[in-house]
């Protein structure tokens, strides 16, 4: 990681349907002053308000992480919010014309594309990094899912998820600044398992995606009837289930591709503790819930 804050060398434009609200939304990523962080602003409210990219403004986590102040609200932040740690940037703003990030094809893929191209922009200002005084653990007895934060003079994450599935068996994944983000991690999709797609849309979740934002792996036997209702879903005519237990919609782009994303989401997340960490991050079975109230701990602590 580089000693100075970085920003954008100039605006980026993004636009598409939100994962779970599935409305449509123009985004702008634009450069910042130097130590004003990450924020969102909502363009189409009146004063255009803006949310701070922070932990204590985390208002949901329901498959995804939401941020809200006010009446602002800013759905599905972590891609972006991965994807700007990843490549190191300290300060941008993130303009939104509506309420939820477009997913594009749920990974960081098109934001790292973007912003590589040109490169970023050297602030002459030296970064604050964030040093954890303490060893802190965050823990979730219901799910055994737990994240440690741990001193250290570099930053790196390590997580393994065990979704006790078939298919995925227990992945882990590791980052440190000796690992290219953008090829490593940022091209990592979503996922979801078959057998939850019905519950999710009955529950006003998931009502943007489609088999172009995620990997859909199918973990028990599947009729005909099943699958002619995920191909009208889906509207893909030719669906079929893969040898590895995956709809025939993509190709991974690395075995392990749904453990990779669970990091992304992991820095995305904890980017809301409000800067770089010095730290080593282990996480068994990572969530957005326990990753921000990771960083919540976290910016208590420093406080």
């Amino acid at each position: 990681m580089p000693n100075n804050q970085h920003t954008l060398k100039k605006n980026y434009y993004f636009q598409g349907k939100g994962l779970h609200t599935g409305t449509y939304a123009h985004m702008k990523v634009m450069p910042a002053p130097a130590g004003s962080g990450i924020q969102f602003r909502r363009t189409d409210l009146r004063g255009k308000p803006v949310i701070e990219a922070l932990a204590e403004n985390v208002s949901n986590t329901a498959r995804s992480t939401t941020l809200s102040h006010n009446e602002a609200v800013a759905v599905t932040i972590e891609h972006i919010m991965s994807a700007l740690t990843g490549l190191g940037v300290d300060n941008a703003v993130i303009e939104l014309d509506n309420v939820e990030v477009p997913i594009l094809d749920g990974s960081a893929r098109l934001y790292c594309e973007a912003i590589l191209k040109d490169g970023l922009e050297d602030q002459g200002v030296p970064r604050k990094y964030i040093d954890i005084p303490q060893s802190l653990e965050i823990r979730d007895d219901r799910t055994g899912s737990w994240v440690r934060i741990d001193p250290s003079a570099a930053p790196s994450a390590e997580i393994t998820v065990d979704f006790n599935s078939k298919i995925l068996g227990i992945q882990s994944a590791h980052w440190d600044e000796s690992i290219n983000y953008a090829r490593e991690i940022g091209v990592c999709r979503t996922f979801v398992f078959f057998h939850e797609i019905e519950y999710l849309f009955r529950n006003n979740l998931i009502k943007g995606g489609d088999v172009d934002n995620a990997i859909v792996i199918v973990e028990n036997p599947v009729n005909e009837e099943q699958l002619s209702s995920i191909s009208y879903l889906f509207n893909l005519p030719d669906i079929r289930i893969t040898d590895e237990g995956y709809l025939n919609n993509l190709q991974l782009h690395f075995p392990d591709e749904c453990g990779r994303h669970k990091l992304l989401d992991l820095l995305g997340d904890l980017r809301l503790a409000g800067g770089y960490l010095n730290a080593r991050i282990t996480a068994y079975k990572p969530g957005h819930s326990i990753n921000t109230k990771a960083a919540k701990a976290l910016r208590a602590l420093l406080k």
